[in-house]
């Protein structure tokens, strides 16, 4: 295959690898330091090298005083759409300034200052943006904790990050049901040794709450008195190098992993992705549909966006049920979004409640230009439904929590590349992708092995652990020596696209056969009956593991549950031969999921396997799990 002519990405990417500082060096350009770096890259720091040494910098200057003061004071910076609360807030970049600047004052009274931890514990509300934002604006770190997450879970992180301060409010609100936040927050801070000196609590309509009289501060009361005393605070000059925030990726069972992100390398690489990658001008509207408890919503629902000078919109509600699966269509149409970027499992929703797609039909989706993907792997029939149905390039695109931004992608600004189903495409700028075996060799083309990143990692990604150098560096820079260990697994083609065919962990050992689940998921998601499914290994007497298949049905599937179970065996048994060993599917009402949408594969596998599992703390509703279980009995 041919790279199209019109795309710059070979030059683009092959410039970014063999000069790094000219490349970030040029990126950084479109940055406002406060002092440039004395050197873009400084092999002597750190685990592997920090870029941007010496370089002092504000993330909040960038993300809105300079655009206040260049002529976007009054376009919308964020756009708040709550179909579960209070309908539609908007905020021109300078009303997001003057609410950051009194919020950021608010937090100098309580005493925080520069390298401070605040940790968020807070909804999908504006107030969650403006506090983060203000916690940049004086150096002090965040660490978001999703809201609603289990006590113990957030014990860990206050123990972990120690924070001054904690932002919350008084309920998250989710269809059908309404989640008391504090008393999840009280018991975490019983259950945790290191205390806060003080709670910021959000009073929510929906369910107020009782404040402790001397730890907790109604945020309203506080925002009020700081206005009327016209208090305000300026951006504090921190080093490049110096941490923007902490994003913990696990710790349900003792210290949970904190991802470092620092200012200066997420400035230039999030500032750079928005046109190069996403293809966003300033000035327009850009939607991603995450949450802010998670990587994605940190990069492109508060930071890159605003960075960019473009406008954001932050939506507290689902992909269906709120009211229906014509909801993101509603958003898009209402906003004039021109991009959407979205879990696959989004997608996989929509479909079963609306196959047809004739929600979609119902609202004027002319300013729509691309849809991205990323969380899960994109499987091929959900990504062909949505290009047939959307008429717009959907693009899967591939990273994680410790990178910050994209790591295979497909970049819109340089020029689209030819979409492969089933590949997020091509490593971005900055990021060199090998396949290896066991002893870190790369392999052939078309061979599976482990997905690594030759060290350096470009800007952006993680330089450490919170206080954890020694755990990050055997957590990620260990097993092969040179890289960065992505614990995912796959493939590189001939033209070097990248395929990710799931975890190392979801790649089974059959009879000493090593198979990829996705790629048997890809097939079973080509049957026309199955909107979504699972495909994990479970524990075999004889073969070690064998593959069991969960499917969900679209709607108004009408078939006997039985066929389309036996129609999947025979698809397998076709596509991949007797090798797989593929003999059990068992239809289930639904997956359970993250919030975030990721399906929970590792804790169906211990229920199938009889293994001992605790509820994650992630789930979006555990009863799945029972329905699993029973869906189970007598099959395995």
């Amino acid at each position: 295959m041919n790279i199209q002519d019109n795309s710059r990405y070979r030059e683009v990417h092959a410039r970014s690898l063999a000069d790094p500082e000219g490349f970030w060096g040029e990126a950084a350009r479109e940055i406002d330091w406060i002092e440039p770096a004395k050197k873009v890259f400084d092999p002597s720091l750190g685990l592997y090298g920090r870029w941007f040494a010496g370089a002092v910098v504000n993330t909040c200057y960038n993300a809105l005083d300079r655009h206040v003061a260049g002529g976007r004071a009054d376009q919308l910076a964020l756009i708040h759409d709550s179909p579960l609360d209070s309908g539609v807030t908007k905020f021109t970049y300078a009303q997001l300034l003057l609410e950051v600047k009194t919020l950021a004052a608010v937090m100098a009274d309580f005493g925080v200052t520069k390298g401070d931890r605040v940790i968020l514990y807070m909804p999908m509300v504006p107030q969650a943006v403006v506090a983060m934002l203000a916690c940049a604006r004086i150096g002090a770190v965040h660490s978001v904790v999703f809201g609603g997450f289990a006590a113990k879970e957030l014990a860990t992180r206050i123990e972990d990050a120690k924070p001054k301060l904690i932002f919350s409010a008084s309920c998250g609100i989710e269809p059908g049901r309404v989640v008391a936040y504090k008393p999840l927050l009280d018991e975490a801070i019983r259950l945790s040794s290191a205390k806060p000196q003080a709670c910021i609590i959000l009073q929510r309509a929906r369910q107020a709450c009782e404040l402790d009289s001397g730890r907790d501060h109604d945020w309203a009361e506080l925002r009020a008195a700081a206005i009327a005393a016209k208090k305000s605070a300026d951006c504090v000059p921190v080093l490049a190098t110096d941490p923007l925030y902490i994003l913990y990726t696990s710790g349900t069972t003792g210290v949970p992993k904190g991802v470092v992100r620092d200012n200066g390398g997420h400035l230039v690489a999030l500032k750079w992705s928005m046109f190069n990658l996403y293809g966003i001008k300033p000035g327009e509207v850009f939607w991603c549909g995450s949450d802010i408890g998670w990587v994605v919503g940190h990069s492109y629902i508060v930071y890159a966006p605003l960075f960019h000078g473009a406008t954001s919109i932050m939506y507290e509600g689902k992909p269906v049920g709120t009211p229906d699966a014509g909801a993101f269509w509603r958003v898009i149409s209402e906003h004039k979004a021109v991009s959407l970027f979205t879990a696959p499992t989004a997608f996989r929703a929509i479909k079963k409640e609306d196959p047809e797609g004739k929600l979609i039909r119902q609202y004027d989706l002319s300013a729509f230009r691309t849809l991205f993907l990323a969380g899960e792997r994109a499987d091929p029939p959900t990504v062909q439904w949505a290009e047939a149905q959307l008429q717009v390039p959907v693009i899967d695109h591939w990273w994680q929590t410790e990178t910050g931004w994209c790591i295979a992608g497909n970049p819109v600004g340089l020029g689209m590349l030819p979409v492969k189903h089933g590949s997020p495409t091509v490593p971005m700028p900055g990021y060199q992708v090998d396949v290896v075996d066991e002893a870190a060799k790369p392999v052939a083309a078309g061979t599976m092995g482990s997905i690594v990143i030759r060290l350096p990692l470009p800007p952006a990604c993680l330089p450490t652990l919170w206080e954890q150098d020694a755990r990050c560096k055997e957590a990620y820079f260990h097993e092969f020596p040179g890289y960065y260990k992505t614990s995912d697994a796959g493939y590189k083609d001939e033209d070097g696209y990248v395929f990710v065919m799931g975890r190392t962990d979801d790649i089974i050992n059959v009879a000493g056969h090593r198979l990829s689940t996705g790629g048997m998921e890809e097939i079973l998601a080509s049957h026309p009956d199955v909107a979504e499914c699972a495909v994990l290994g479970i524990k075999d007497a004889i073969k070690g593991e064998v593959p069991c298949g969960f499917l969900v049905l679209k709607a108004g599937v009408t078939r006997h549950q039985a066929d389309v179970e036996k129609d999947v065996v025979a698809l397998v048994r076709e596509k991949l031969g007797p090798v797989a060993a593929f003999k059990l599917a068992i239809v289930v009402g639904r997956l359970p999921k993250t919030r975030s949408g990721k399906i929970l594969r590792g804790t169906i596998k211990k229920i199938a396997d009889g293994a001992p599992w605790t509820m994650p703390a992630t789930i979006e509703d555990p009863k799945v799990l029972e329905e699993i279980g029973d869906a189970l009995k007598g099959r395995v």
